[in-house]
């Protein structure tokens, strides 16, 4: 028998919300099954049981709010299942009734839209308000909203267990102030509500707005997924910091051609999996930096930090829902072959959503592989603190001038794609971010790869 603590997850997360169980008291359990998720101020994760056998105690249930080492369960052997009672389900069933005869006033406020046999349902979620003003009960991702975005917790409806407020609470009450809903915006909140509690997973649940909730004739309503809302969020924020400036380079990739064509049949057996022009450009990037050391800094203020160590973001598509950017740690002291080696471990498990807060945090410069999916031009915004960020597009077969013995000139075929990077003008200026630019296109262009390999 195995106590499950709650996991560090991340150097500066000191507590985690339990958002959900994967398993009921009485199943079997894997060794590094996903167990439970918990949700921290830096993400979402699915923590993995510690042990193989059957969940024989919950001790924490889903909603709860504990600090990083705290006992939330119990795996026993196979075979010797402990009949304990779930805790889950105690502190929900206790915490409905109370609402109702502490907030009889909005139960009245609702009974003209429904008939008594909805008021049960509706009224559960009404007392959040009265849960929310206790920061104890907010979960830290949601503790973190609410003081970002100077928030009044007495007037955001939870839908959470208990009527506890959850992330998806936050980011539907801001969508409210941002298209100008009125202060009553609270009250018409229980319209949604029953939604949510009779089907949690459903995608439209974060929705706002109610009368668009429906599938029409010619239009069907998709949800944004919490990644891709927290995202947005981040972004519009980095545009309104940073005064955003452009600058692009045409680079041609024969060089780096010539020798993936020699070592990629080598390298794929190795390894296990392609090796693809990004760790090349990751590479060049970083190496630039070293001669560019303001493109690898950070805004704090009126100060810019300038990082003497390379921890490089790549943006990873989650499938449609968002994008999560991985780091790799510490890579100006890693050849290529290292650095492909991280890129495909970090993308892989982003991808199914098996990275730490720490692996996600942190970084001092970003790369953003657009070009996977077939972009021509494009321009990132970018992930702040950061000053650049640089977007790696589609690379195709041109024709291009070359240079002959003797001195002459000729047309070729070659790979030719562009290197895009959006920069804060507050950094630097045009021509800094033109010759970094510059210098990784020459690195590109002209080092001798298969050194690396």
């Amino acid at each position: 028998m195995a106590e499950v603590t709650l996991p560090q997850l991340g150097e500066t997360v000191t507590e985690g919300t339990i958002t959900r169980w994967f398993k009921k008291v009485g199943d079997t359990v894997a060794l590094d099954e996903p167990l439970f998720e918990v949700s921290t101020d830096k993400v979402d994760t699915e923590v993995p049981s510690p042990i193989a056998g059957v969940l024989t105690e919950i001790r924490v249930p889903e909603g709860e709010t504990v600090p990083v080492g705290a006992v939330i369960g119990v795996v026993g052997d196979a075979g010797a299942v402990v009949a304990t009672p779930v805790a889950a389900p105690a502190p929900v069933v206790e915490a409905a009734p109370a609402p109702v005869a502490a907030a009889p006033a909005p139960v009245v406020a609702a009974a003209p839209v429904v008939a008594p046999a909805p008021a049960p349902v509706v009224a559960a979620p009404v007392s959040a308000p009265a849960t929310g003003n206790d920061n104890r009960l907010l979960s830290p991702v949601v503790r973190r909203l609410v003081n970002e975005h100077n928030l009044a917790v007495d007037s955001i409806a939870g839908t959470g267990p208990g009527g506890r407020i959850t992330r998806e609470d936050v980011l539907d009450h801001i969508d409210k102030i941002a298209t100008g809903a009125t202060p009553a915006a609270p009250a018409a909140a229980p319209a949604p509500k029953p939604v949510v509690a009779a089907s949690a997973p459903a995608v439209s649940a974060p929705r706002v707005a109610a009368p668009v909730v429906r599938v029409g004739e010619r239009d069907d309503v998709v949800a944004l997924s919490k990644i891709r809302q927290l995202t947005g969020a981040h972004m519009t924020m980095s545009l309104s910091v940073s005064p955003h400036a452009f600058s692009v380079v045409e680079v041609d990739y024969a060089n780096v051609d010539n020798t993936r064509a020699k070592t990629k049949e080598e390298f794929k057996s190795a390894e296990g999996f392609s090796l693809t022009y990004l760790p090349f450009i990751s590479r060049a990037v970083v190496d630039a930096l070293a001669d560019f050391p303001h493109m690898n800094a950070s805004i704090s203020g009126t100060d810019l930090i300038v990082h003497r160590y390379v921890d490089l973001g790549i943006a990873v598509d989650i499938e449609g829902l968002g994008l999560l950017v991985p780091v790799v740690r510490s890579a100006e002291g890693k050849r290529l072959r290292a650095i492909a080696r991280e890129i495909s471990d970090l993308a892989t498990r982003a991808k199914s959503r098996k990275l730490s807060p720490d692996e996600i945090q942190g970084g001092t410069f970003t790369i953003s592989n657009n070009g996977s999916a077939g972009s021509v031009l494009t321009m990132a915004i970018i992930n702040q603190p950061q000053v650049a960020i640089l977007s790696t597009d589609a690379i195709s077969r041109k024709p291009v001038v070359v240079n002959v013995p003797g001195g002459g000139e000729s047309i070729a075929i070659h790979p030719v794609g562009h290197l895009a990077m959006s920069w804060d003008h507050r950094a630097f200026d045009g021509a800094y971010a033109a010759g970094f630019l510059v210098r990784v296109k020459e690195i590109l262009e002209t080092r001798d790869w298969s050194s690396e390999f």
